[in-house]
């Protein structure tokens, strides 16, 4: 992954070079796995974490806002539906604006929307009012990804980005059960709206935290991979801005495999996660017979636990023998979504509720371990001036998988049973591990193409930093 241009020593662990703009250069340590601190991935995941407590919190109020609107399985499952596809439509216009615009105010902009429409949602004296505002909330939702996963790529080099992505898919994750525990234990409690009024708090301190996040220039973590690499050259390269057309820029990155692959395989995995998420505590509650927050709090509990494990286990193989050993965060993603394939296959055929939640927890292992390494696969084949697009067509087609997972899943389960109908994430899933076979092979040249593609000779200034 070295250019013409490498040294015939070893680089020295010490760099300067200009990180902030308008700002002096200043020397980076890049022997450090984190060389600015892992404070940005932090502030990223606790954003991640509150969009999917929102996005979640429904779930876990669900029983209740079915019962208070009088509507069917199917009208509840065209929620998420609708507000993931206003989510795809305007995620491709986020990625434009991720590779052009301030990250950091954008992101925070996105969190201060998210906090206001939950309140809207608790007002909501409808379920037309309601599921308008919810699809506010998800078109909004999706926004903040394309900018945050650039920010990562550029905070963190390549040796360390299983880590930096880890943190913010534990966010992620993370957020799917809390937010399905707070909605039943509140829910019970008080009544539904109170779910969604507590939920604009938190939003509106992290909107706040994200602000103490300062922009780096883009292409800062490639510039650091190609120092270590040797590449004299490509470490003092500044970033050009792409300002060619969304649909010419998309069809030069969708030329690349590994995205290609990576985009696929998650989109299937988001149908059967979104799925499984939303129906779980419903699923408890009807198959096991189990109380309405007993259900939330027990597939949210056993789900978070494995969560956790998964992202530990993911994040520390995915790092170990990367560059080492070749497609080796592809091979870390295909066994994390063997595991959790099968625990979800588990989960829909084993009877009992101490076995199914056995089952829920391996499955989020087996999920959780393979999304940060995949997001990383991501991040390391797309070019500097190109992840805000590159992240946002990714999030785009995940974000249709996911949407078709509660509305297919509810449809099924107002014409058979929720069980059987539960038998629908399962496909997918073994589709998504033949798709992610497929791009091992792929995944080192289409990294190595990615960092020579700006190891040249210092460029031009940056336009929009």
């Amino acid at each position: 992954m070295t250019s013409s241009a490498t040294s015939s020593t070893e680089p020295s662990a010490l760099l300067e070079m200009k990180v902030y703009a308008k700002k002096d250069p200043v020397v980076v340590n890049t022997s450090k796995a984190a060389p600015f601190g892992w404070w940005p991935a932090i502030v990223i995941a606790l954003v991640a974490f509150i969009d999917r407590v929102e996005i979640n919190l429904i779930a876990g109020a669900l029983p209740a806002i079915i019962d208070h609107f009088e509507i069917s399985k199917t009208a509840a499952g065209a929620i998420p539906t609708a507000a993931s596809i206003a989510g795809a439509i305007l995620v491709l216009p986020a990625g434009r604006i991720a590779d052009r615009a301030p990250r950091v105010v954008t992101i925070a902009l996105v969190v201060l929307a998210w906090a206001l429409l939950s309140i809207a949602s608790g007002l909501a004296m409808s379920f037309l009012m309601f599921f308008m505002v919810r699809v506010l909330i998800g078109g909004a939702g999706q926004l903040y990804n394309p900018p945050a996963s650039s920010l990562i790529a550029d905070y963190y080099p390549a040796k360390s980005r299983a880590s930096a992505y880890g943190f913010e898919r534990a966010g992620y994750y993370m957020g799917l059960p809390a937010g399905v525990i707070l909605g039943g234990i509140v829910a019970e409690a008080f009544d539904w709206r109170t779910v969604f009024f507590l939920a604009a708090v938190p939003g509106l301190l992290i909107a706040a935290l994200v602000l103490t996040l300062r922009e780096p220039l883009r292409g800062t973590g490639d510039r650091i991979d190609r120092h270590l690499a040797g590449n004299v050259e490509g470490s003092k390269a500044e970033h050009v801005t792409d300002t060619r057309g969304i649909i010419e820029q998309t069809k030069e990155l969708l030329q690349i495999p590994t995205l290609r692959g990576v985009t696929i395989a998650l989109a299937c995995l988001s149908f059967g996660v979104a799925g499984l998420f939303y129906w779980m505590p419903t699923f408890l509650t009807e198959v096991e017979g189990v109380a309405d927050d007993t259900g939330a709090t027990l597939s949210g509990a056993v789900g978070g636990t494995g969560i956790v494990i998964g992202i530990l286990i993911g994040s520390i193989l995915g790092n170990k023998y990367h560059g080492v050993r070749p497609g080796w965060r592809i091979v870390v993603s295909v066994w994390g979504l063997l595991v959790g394939a099968l625990g979800l296959t588990g989960t829909v055929l084993l009877p009992g509720i101490e076995i199914r939640s056995a089952m829920i927890a391996l499955a989020c292992v087996g999920f959780a371990a393979a999304m940060p390494n995949m997001t990383s696969a991501n991040a390391d084949v797309l070019p500097a001036n190109g992840r805000g697009m590159g992240f946002a067509m990714l999030t785009f087609l995940v974000t249709l998988g996911g949407s078709f997972g509660p509305l297919l899943i509810g449809i099924a389960a107002d014409i058979v049973t929720l069980q059987y109908a539960m038998f629908m994430l399962l496909p997918p899933l073994f589709l998504c591990i033949w798709v992610a076979l497929k791009i091992r092979s792929t995944y080192d040249e289409d990294a190595a193409k990615a960092l020579a593609s700006g190891g040249g000779a210092a460029l031009d200034a940056p336009v929009g930093h």
